[in-house]
């Protein structure tokens, strides 16, 4: 699978294209997904926005077993234009367990590198049978909430505004753990009225010429829409503290154990 819009330069998506076998070579890897994060996949790239390719590896069935395994990271050389660094699958499955959304964002990417879409979707359904939901929404209140506080360029805003659009996605959605990644896919398929989704494609044409750290006045609008989601997500985390998952958690991961062991098997055939 790939999918790479045309507007992306194609010297730099050659140059990730060079790395990802550079790493897969060297590292004695295989590279079933690499799509692309940031701006660019979420809907809202600046005109000097960089590349940020993220990937998910897998190890020989044998390095597992390691005394002393390798690292669960491999990173590349980071440049101007470049970022581009990868986790071990094993490292993903323990993150989504967390509740950690980054893993789960790039199972839903609209910019692929290179891609199984057999493996992606197997991963998904690992998710969707072990994710405690409840964590992912607290995973975005917590980011929105610290992007909001932590500067006021437009870049910071919408790293705000898309945490609390997915949250709002989340609540019109209950049977699902698995958001979109991109921003205006989550305006389109969520509740939010059409002063917010008219005013939050104004901001993302206004971004896509303005440099990625310049200022912008906050729209009143977008500002009040996103104070009221983390009011009413942090009311209802307040009430997330006091559960036991132990029972749950076990139980995931017994389930992740058996896919990841079923997994090194099938990727290994």
């Amino acid at each position: 699978m790939r999918a790479i819009p045309s507007s992306m330069d194609s010297a730099v998506v050659e140059s990730i294209d060079d790395r990802l076998a550079q790493v897969a070579r060297d590292q004695g890897v295989r590279i079933p997904w690499a799509i692309e994060s940031g701006s660019r996949a979420w809907g809202f790239p600046s005109p000097d926005s960089d590349y940020d390719c993220r990937f998910i590896y897998v190890r020989q069935a044998s390095d597992y077993l390691s005394l002393w395994p390798a690292r669960d990271v491999i990173e590349t050389p980071l440049d101007a234009v470049l970022d581009v660094n990868g986790w071990d699958l094993a490292k993903v499955v323990r993150l989504l367990l967390k509740g950690n959304a980054a893993a789960l964002e790039w199972l839903r990417s609209p910019i692929v590198y290179t891609g199984d879409e057999a493996f992606r979707d197997r991963l998904l359904a690992l998710a969707a049978e072990t994710v405690e939901r409840d964590l992912i929404l607290r995973h975005y209140l917590h980011i929105g909430q610290q992007q909001l506080t932590s500067g006021t360029s437009l870049k910071r805003f919408f790293y705000a505004l898309r945490p609390a659009v997915t949250l709002r996605w989340l609540e019109d959605h209950p049977e699902s753990a698995v958001p979109p990644m991109d921003l205006p896919t989550l305006l389109r398929e969520s509740s939010v009225n059409a002063e917010i989704a008219e005013a939050a494609s104004e901001l993302i044409a206004a971004k896509a010429v303005t440099r990625e750290l310049g200022s912008s006045t906050r729209p009143p609008v977008l500002l009040r829409f996103v104070e009221a989601e983390f009011e009413r997500a942090a009311l209802r985390d307040e009430k997330l503290l006091a559960q036991d998952w132990s029972d749950r958690i076990e139980v995931a991961r017994q389930r992740a154990d058996a896919w990841f062991l079923a997994e090194l098997q099938h990727l290994g055939e």
